[in-house]
């Protein structure tokens, strides 16, 4: 591989993190939508906006989905900060404070 096709291959992938990036926020912004009406499902029933089961099989769940490169210690990582979001805007939805 020449200097140049480096270049131009650097800058592809480049461009393609950029794309896989923009569909990731979307997404996460989606599942931030759902934790909302969530959140406010939560404060009409009077349920609690920390579930430690659920949680517990969100991790179980997303550690066992990934086939790689990044492994389940990995995705875990990413998914418990994922949560931590997302219980901040179920908490502001259901009107509580933090627990």
């Amino acid at each position: 591989m020449t200097e140049t096709d480096a270049q131009s291959e650097l800058t592809r992938l480049r461009d393609a993190i950029d794309r896989v990036d923009e569909v990731l926020v979307k997404l996460l912004n989606q599942r931030a939508r759902y934790a909302i009406e969530i959140g406010e499902i939560k404060g009409v029933l009077g349920l609690p906006i920390y579930a430690p089961e659920r949680e517990k099989e969100v991790l179980h769940h997303v550690e066992n989905t990934s086939d790689g490169p990044l492994d389940g210690q990995s995705i875990r990582r990413l998914f418990e900060r994922i949560i931590d979001e997302s219980r901040r805007v179920e908490r502001e939805a259901s009107g509580k404070a933090e627990v």
